[in-house]
């Protein structure tokens, strides 16, 4: 019997927005967010970074500590509501 993948919650689709947001704010590419991780000795592919952001792969603790790191902000900035900010620099949350 087949099983169903667990749906990714509110906390996950919250992580996934605000890796995008920091991503975007530091004016990195995917690819280079992904080559940082790897780097750090998480190997991860724009793909799966891409997936990751898109709700569509859910993000595993050491993926969370890897692309936090490679963002320069705690892991818990990822998982905590994103500050308020101006709607100039929104893009896209």
């Amino acid at each position: 019997m087949a099983t169903r993948p667990v749906e990714i919650g509110p906390a996950g689709l919250h992580t996934a927005r605000a890796i995008e947001h920091l991503r975007l704010v530091r004016s990195l590419t995917q690819h280079q967010l992904a080559a940082r991780c790897t780097a750090l000795g998480r190997p991860m592919s724009n793909t799966a970074l891409s997936r990751t952001e898109r709700a569509h792969r859910r993000c595993d603790v050491d993926d969370l500590v890897a692309i936090a790191t490679a963002l320069g902000v705690p892991p818990m900035a990822l998982l905590l509501p994103l500050p308020s900010v101006s709607s100039n620099d929104r893009r896209g949350c």
